[in-house]
């Protein structure tokens, strides 16, 4: 009864204390350093931007969402138009669009953290988590690079994959690999070859070798720590018959006699890795952050991610890295494009400046990507940062109710 009534007094106390609790070791005064924009210079160039996307809406050039940052400072972001033509639903900078083949570079962060948790090697083959894949010596390194040779998973259910009416999985691709083994463009490393199989196999692989569905781990992995909370994968694991629409608020719409049309699904839409991803501009610039920061593999991990994977090429314009096409002509600059069934994603980042661009789309006509390049190469409308020091004093506040729960309050 005597410790009932203390416990009691106790919270009382912790109830009716004016003054929150503070750590009883004395923190510091901090000063930071911190580079802000000048406000006239980031309105002119917003106001830039705005007029070039305003520009390529009212001419039916662009319908979807931009984000435009700079050092850490988000300079333009706006929506243009409909997620759907038929039920005129406007878009916003959180409407999540098919990002086609900018989810390649969600794929290859989930093979970078795999490979950070000791999971797997870069110079693992895929017959080591696939060992019915009919093809040795193919490593993981292979496919992020584009070095496997493998043909395209898309003409061999082409012509395979009889009923289209019923989704085409991770496994079942696999599986016609297996059945029908079709020859290989090249030796494993013996050349470059821009191939979807490569992301979608490595797609089976993150399975494999994180113990989970693909779109768990992303989930898991990439999403929830970084507070994507626009972003899904796009999955048919359970449907025995493709939908006629991808269940998602934004539809991919293409051209029919100058009217938009709504485009219906497809049972390629149950392959995951290589496309599926579905994400706001808003979502594809905290992962830019994470990026920037080193939240989810370390600096360097990240570095081999934007390393070239091939020799220079005359007929080649820009090398590939993991998940990552890597512009010669620019210095430290890394972009990924993606088109698929009414949808256009770009994503483009300089990092040397640390300017980053987002633009995704959910018609077939697209901007145009010069239309981006121009924005990032621009140098008529600076943007001016200023150095402004600001003090502050971390202290952790006290919460009652979080730290007197469970078997503290439960004799009460």
């Amino acid at each position: 009864m005597q410790t009932r009534k203390l416990l009691i007094l106790l919270l009382l106390f912790v109830i009716t204390c004016n003054e929150p609790f503070r750590d009883t070791v004395s923190v510091p005064e901090k000063t930071d350093t911190v580079m802000k924009p000048d406000t006239t210079s980031l309105r002119h160039k917003a106001e830039w931007i705005d007029s070039i996307f305003t520009r390529l809406s009212r001419h039916n050039w662009f319908n979807g969402a931009i984000l435009y940052a700079e050092k850490g400072h988000i300079v333009y972001k706006n929506a243009f138009g409909y997620s759907n033509f038929q039920t005129r639903d406007t878009l916003s900078t959180h409407s999540a669009f098919q990002l086609a083949s900018v989810s390649k570079t969600i794929t290859a962060m989930g093979i970078m953290i795999l490979k950070e948790q000791g999971r797997l090697s870069y110079e693992d083959t895929i017959q080591q988590y696939l060992p019915c894949f009919p093809y040795p010596g193919v490593s993981i390194r292979n496919l992020l690079n584009h070095r496997s040779g493998l043909s395209r998973y898309m003409s061999l259910s082409h012509d395979q994959w009889h009923d289209k009416e019923v989704p085409l999985t991770n496994q079942d691709m696999l599986n016609l690999y297996q059945t029908h083994v079709p020859s290989p463009y090249f030796r494993p490393d013996n050349g470059f070859h821009y191939c979807n199989t490569n992301y979608a196999l490595l797609a089976c692989i993150i399975e494999k070798a994180g113990g989970m569905p693909y779109d768990h781990f992303v989930q898991k992995e990439i999403f929830d720590p970084l507070g994507m909370k626009d972003s899904f994968v796009y999955t048919m694991e359970e449907d025995s018959v493709v939908p006629f629409y991808v269940p998602a608020e934004v539809m991919g719409h293409r051209y029919w006699k100058w009217r938009p049309i709504r485009i219906r699904n497809e049972y390629l839409n149950g392959v995951m890795g290589d496309k599926g991803i579905y994400a706001s501009v808003e979502d594809l610039y905290r992962f830019d952050l994470a990026l920037n920061n080193h939240t989810l593999v370390s600096a360097e991990t990240l570095q081999e991610a934007f390393t070239p994977g091939s020799q220079p090429y005359w007929k080649r314009r820009d090398n590939y890295g993991f998940g990552w096409r890597i512009k010669e002509t620019r210095d430290s600059t890394v972009y990924h494009f993606g088109w698929w069934k009414g949808f256009r994603a770009y994503y483009i980042r300089d990092m040397k400046e640390q300017k980053t661009i987002i633009a995704l789309c959910n018609k077939d006509k697209g901007p145009g990507s010069s239309n981006l390049w121009k924005i990032i190469r621009d140098t008529s409308h600076f943007l001016k940062f200023t150095p402004v020091q600001e003090t502050y004093v971390p202290i952790r506040s006290f919460d009652p109710a979080k730290h007197l729960s469970g078997n503290a309050l439960s004799g009460f």
